[in-house]
């Protein structure tokens, strides 16, 4: 998100769907009542309103979380560009687990990529994979054959921002960006690399075999 931000082009929208989540499944998320009453919670006016909707930059990048996606008519994904951006579960799992004491399979997101991925490609609408790891490998690259793909120009500005919050940030930002707020590129590694603890094992193990089979369809450098 923070990378098309820096894009001379493009207006970036953190997490639309949030609010929307959080109305409708009771999550019990860090700041909740100030999320739902700080954007629009009504999925379908979210899609309507705003995805759909007009704004004012040639491109609209919509951060979104796979299980955001929830009770909503779907159909609009046909008329966006897709890219499901992957990541080695660990990584998932024990940065979630940072913020919240309890982890399931539809927090993390991975089988929802996997069927979503299925689901794009069954219904003949296009959907690109590309994975942190090969973007934190060659950035520029990565980049490029990501832009190259959804038929955008790369601009060389996508690879570096200043450290800090963005005025793009979801209110949420507070409980959750502490990491990526101290950034400003891709170099680096991983910052996350804190072990799976023993009781979310098992829940890697099924996560790996969703996010393997994605990784066979992602770009790679």
């Amino acid at each position: 998100m923070y990378s098309f931000a820096q894009r001379s082009d493009t207006q970036v929208v953190d997490e639309p769907l949030y609010g929307h989540y959080l109305r409708v499944t009771g999550a019990d998320h860090p700041g909740r009542d100030e999320i739902i009453s700080s954007m629009i919670s009504d999925g379908e006016k979210v899609i309507s309103d705003l995805i759909l909707g007009g704004f004012e930059s040639d491109i609209l990048f919509m951060k979104q979380m796979t299980h955001h996606l929830v009770d909503i008519d779907r159909s609009f994904l046909s008329e966006v560009e897709n890219v499901l951006l992957i990541r080695d579960p660990k990584r998932i799992i024990s940065s979630y687990n940072q913020v919240m004491p309890s982890v399931n399979m539809n927090d993390i997101g991975v089988r929802m990529q996997y069927e979503l991925f299925n689901e794009l490609n069954e219904r003949g609408i296009g959907v690109t994979v590309i994975d942190s790891g090969e973007i934190l490998r060659d950035p520029g690259k990565a980049l490029q054959i990501l832009c190259e793909t959804v038929g955008i120009g790369f601009q060389k500005e996508m690879l570096s921002w200043n450290a800090g919050p963005r005025p793009e940030d979801g209110i949420w930002a507070k409980h959750w960006y502490a990491n990526v707020h101290q950034s400003t590129g891709f170099a680096g590694g991983e910052i996350n690399s804190r072990e799976v603890p023993d009781n979310l094992k098992e829940l890697y193990r099924e996560c790996l075999e969703y996010y393997r089979e994605l990784f066979n369809h992602s770009i790679r450098v």
